[in-house]
């Protein structure tokens, strides 16, 4: 389907072009959230007529996203969770809780406007985009650990699933070594080599 964009929408293009999207696409998120009009005869003239209504809207929308960039740029959230020796979750920690987490300092953005990939499964640290609008654009740094102790640490660039790694090879190593040399091992362990078969008198 062909439509003509509203606003600017990231990695599809800026207002007034028009753009092949798929239907599903389309109906689901760009008529339904009115960022784009179908790119008919009767909407391109429709779209001339409010062209300068909108970027002027586009352009105030814009100067108050700034603020809101400036407060969310560069933030810090720090979310607790459970996980494993390995830093695997058990669980994960998705747009939802980024957006609660930002609530708590005061700043409300909707779930969209959160641009994560998928959820976060590991401990550790993540830059994530937030998008306060369509041409503005802020970074925050999402640390994930097992405890306020282990937040620091991360924050002072620890790589903790490197250690734990490290540890675990470490570990594994000693055992190896351990069942190869065995220390509880006594001489009379061993079974003494089979003594040459006497020849047989004729």
């Amino acid at each position: 389907m062909e439509v003509i964009l509203l606003e600017r929408v990231a990695k599809l293009g800026q207002m007034g072009e028009v753009v092949k999207v798929k239907d599903g696409f389309a109906r689901n998120f760009l008529l339904k959230r009115k960022k784009a009009l179908r790119a008919t005869k009767e909407n391109r003239e429709k779209y001339d007529g409010m062209k300068a209504e909108l970027e002027a809207r586009n352009l105030a929308a814009k100067g108050e996203a700034s603020k809101v960039a400036e407060k969310v740029e560069g933030r810090e959230i720090i979310v607790i969770r459970q996980a494993s020796e390995s830093g695997q979750l058990f669980g994960s920690v998705t747009v939802r809780d980024i957006v609660d987490s930002l609530a708590k300092d005061g700043i409300n953005v909707s779930r969209p406007q959160v641009w994560l990939d998928a959820p976060l499964k590991v401990i550790g640290q993540k830059t994530v985009t937030i998008a306060v609008h369509p041409e503005v654009e802020a970074t925050i740094n999402v640390i994930i650990a097992r405890s306020a102790e282990e937040a620091e640490r991360i924050k002072r660039g620890e790589d903790l699933s490197t250690r734990q790694e490290d540890q675990d090879a470490a570990a594994e190593a000693i055992a190896a070594a351990g069942e190869f040399f065995d220390p509880e091992a006594q001489h009379d362990d061993v079974a003494p080599a089979p003594a040459p078969a006497a020849e047989e008198t004729k």
